[in-house]
């Protein structure tokens, strides 16, 4: 009489037992060197980026100091240019009209066209 070979299931590599995922963070110090340079590296270039904003806010504010100045020049030569056409629309308005103005006549009036 033959004997049989009792039935044995085939392994995979599915049945592999590893260790992985069962080490302590403290036995791979590594890793957190590792994340601490990362972290270096993005606060470096963070701190570069914040440089890099607060020099185009002082642009942006040097523009606005320069277009004030122009500005305050054109009004001051210009200036009286404004007051004499303010003048001329007061007179051409009607009486009625001029005293509903109120307090706004002694602005002298400067619009800018587009």
């Amino acid at each position: 009489m033959a004997m049989t070979r009792p039935k044995t299931s085939l392994r995979g590599v599915q049945d592999i037992k590893t260790h992985s995922g069962r080490v302590s963070p403290l036995s791979e110090p590594y890793r957190a060197f590792m994340r601490i340079s990362c972290l270096e590296m993005e606060k470096a270039r963070k701190g570069k980026e914040r440089d890099s904003a607060l020099h185009r806010v002082g642009l942006i504010e040097q523009r606005f100091r320069e277009i004030e100045a122009e500005e305050a020049e054109l009004v001051a030569v210009y200036g009286h240019v404004t007051q004499t056409a303010a003048a001329r629309q007061r007179s051409a308005q009607p009486q009625g009209e001029a005293s509903s103005r109120g307090a706004t006549d002694k602005a002298p009036i400067f619009k800018v066209r587009y």
